[in-house]
């Protein structure tokens, strides 16, 4: 572990190809969304067929319901077309949308009277949505986040009935990174938060989200 860190930051050849990769894809990207500006509107659909699914995944993990998370990520394609001029190209576009797609999931989240998020003893598709939680829980574990533990143990509703209560910016940074699965930098690039800010916000949140389940306030 201490050898693989040592040669991310000395720039190895790993993460020097990942670092490509990345560029790579971003000049796709400003090409395909300057096609689109200059009037070649269906170059629009390689977007939405490349980062539909992880859209929606996102907006089902908070919403936990397939419909509404496809109607939330259907809206999001339409939000994000008519904003395109103002995407800085400073990030991945599927960074960008899927910002986009959970702040509209958040909000129609909260226009429920009760929210009803995953049954952990639902679907195979909920179970799915709750393995890949754990799965960013012990990602977390590996950066020492506070609510490692908890977020391993406690039914997957809870934990998300929780981050529904958090206020923000705690509630949509906690969002992007375990619902959207989006790297801290990526978060910092998208809101315009310095990254530290950013690590900030989501150690405060985390800290908040264990008092609210330790509590049983998301009950």
């Amino acid at each position: 572990m201490g050898a693989s860190r040592a040669g991310a930051s000395n720039g190895g050849p790993a993460n020097a190809q990942r670092s490509e990769a990345i560029e790579a894809e971003l000049r796709d990207d400003r090409a395909t969304v300057a096609a689109v500006l200059a009037g070649e509107h269906d170059a629009f659909r390689r977007l939405v067929d490349r980062e539909g699914p992880s859209v929606v995944r996102a907006c089902y993990r908070i919403l936990g319901d397939i419909h509404e998370a496809e109607d939330a990520a259907q809206e999001a394609f339409v939000t994000a077309y008519r904003a395109l001029p103002t995407w800085r190209g400073e990030g991945p576009f599927g960074a960008w949308l899927t910002r986009i797609g959970v702040r509209i999931a958040i909000r129609q989240a909260g226009r429920r009277r009760a929210v009803a998020w995953l049954d952990p003893g639902g679907t195979t598709t909920d179970v799915r949505a709750s393995a890949a939680l754990a799965a960013a829980s012990m990602d977390a574990a590996r950066v020492h986040d506070p609510l490692a533990i908890s977020m391993r143990t406690e039914r997957s509703a809870a934990v998300r009935l929780a981050v529904a209560r958090l206020a923000d910016p705690y509630r949509e940074v906690v969002s992007l990174r375990f619902f959207g699965e989006l790297s801290l930098d990526e978060i910092a690039r998208q809101t315009g938060r310095p990254l530290g800010t950013v690590k900030t916000h989501l150690h405060r949140g985390l800290l908040r989200l264990r008092t609210a389940l330790d509590h049983g306030d998301a009950a």
